[in-house]
């Protein structure tokens, strides 16, 4: 009879594996993971169809079933991404400093493995092969905590990975998957305080709220988006158009999708029954204040609890405001520091708004599509941190690595 590890067993087998990684051929073993991901294509596949299937049995709304899903293409791109990972610059052993200190010894700042990183996340699979490879690439062991709902999914996928380490010189056991659905588990990661260096949740405000209140492990949130247009004064509506349609209908289930519209009073009458028309035809179903149902009246009203929602579904809160002023209190009141943006041809508008708004990425005349690891040039992403402690933003490489100091001196001792 087989015996499933524990818990412990599992994170303790992730400490021992990261301990060599930083010096093993991690490139070799991406590429062997890209190879095996394609190799293994039909049998993943397969399994990602029944997750899938039981997802609409149980009633899934259609962005989330888009989320989980995978096809050959998807397949074929997250293979891709190993292989990406692989090409870019090693993180570790880069020196950030370095000075003589005035009784000899010289000192140096260099980037080292965090050593085992937990990751907990909702339906996408894809984070379970791009978060596997970001912390290989990073020097660090991952211990995968997916949904139930992508469960068969994550299982072919790490049970392929874990194939291809070895042949590379990396220990299958760099790459752990907790099998277990229930919470339990999740809490025994969030505590496992020595076997387990670093926890990023990945996924919607109950999960975030869940790891960020019970973890004792250190935690970078990658965070909610709820996420703001705002339309100013004297705006190019042709740019303002463009823009709100592709922040909200090129990929509504993603955190960097905008959730609620502000448009200033000047222009609402002129661009809002144009563009909410655009935006139903794209199939968005528009909620909105009564300033926004007087000039579009097919609108339905915003409850209070629309301004504070990430849909992450074709719904959009449409709002009218008076200023730039109130523009930037709803967004200091509602918004959850992901991306936001502003439409305006006033310098001074473009400015304040910069300066003010507390958010990861502020974007003016550009869809807050545009915050992403990929597109910000990083190669490859964990999430998207909306703290301000150690990460911010669109988290790359250069974000999966600590560092520690390096003293070399000659038999000085300090006097």
């Amino acid at each position: 009879m087989i015996v499933a590890p524990t818990l412990h067993d599992q994170l303790r087998a992730a400490r021992r594996a990261s301990r060599g990684l930083a010096a093993a051929d991690r490139d070799a073993a991406l590429l062997s993971i890209a190879a095996g991901l394609r190799r293994d294509a039909s049998e993943l596949l397969a399994a990602n169809a029944a997750d899938v299937a039981a997802a609409r049995a149980e009633g899934m709304e259609a962005p989330q079933v888009d989320r989980l899903a995978l096809d050959e293409q998807r397949l074929e791109a997250i293979a891709a991404a190993c292989e990406l990972v692989a090409e870019l610059p090693d993180p570790l052993g880069r020196v950030l400093d370095g000075w003589t200190l005035r009784a000899g010894p010289h000192v140096r700042k260099v980037t080292v493995p965090f050593g085992v990183i937990g990751m907990v996340y909702e339906s996408r699979p894809n984070v379970t092969v791009d978060a596997a490879a970001l912390a290989l690439k990073a020097g660090s062991a991952v211990v995968l905590r997916g949904s139930s709902s992508a469960l068969r999914s994550n299982r072919a996928l790490v049970a392929s990975m874990r194939r291809c380490l070895p042949g590379a010189g990396v220990p299958e056991d760099a790459v752990q998957l907790l099998d277990d659905p229930g919470r339990e588990s999740v809490t025994g990661l969030l505590r496992a305080n020595g076997l387990v260096d670093l926890v990023i949740p990945r996924g919607g405000a109950g999960l975030i709220r869940h790891v960020v209140e019970n973890a004792t492990v250190p935690v970078i949130e990658t965070g909610v988006g709820n996420c703001h247009v705002y339309v100013d004064e004297g705006a190019d509506h042709a740019m303002a158009e463009e823009i709100a349609v592709n922040a909200k209908v090129q990929r509504p289930g993603v955190c960097n999708a905008m959730e609620t519209l502000l448009v200033h009073a000047a222009e609402a009458a002129r661009l809002l029954p144009t563009l909410v028309g655009r935006l139903r035809r794209a199939g968005v179903e528009v909620v909105g204040c009564e300033r926004t149902r007087d000039l579009c009246p097919e609108v339905a009203p915003a409850t209070e609890a629309d301004w504070d929602t990430e849909f992450l579904a074709l719904k959009l809160a449409v709002r009218v405001v008076d200023s730039l002023d109130e523009a930037l209190e709803h967004i200091e009141r509602h918004g959850t520091g992901h991306s936001e943006a502003i439409v305006t041809r006033s310098l001074a508008s473009a400015e304040r708004f910069r300066r003010e708004v507390d958010a990861a990425a502020v974007f003016v005349n550009a869809s807050t599509r545009f915050n992403d690891g990929f597109e910000f040039g990083f190669g490859a992403e964990i999430g998207i941190s909306t703290q301000k402690l150690h990460a911010r933003g669109p988290m790359g490489l250069a974000e999966m690595v600590t560092y520690k100091y390096l003293v070399e001196g000659s038999g000085e001792v300090r006097g």
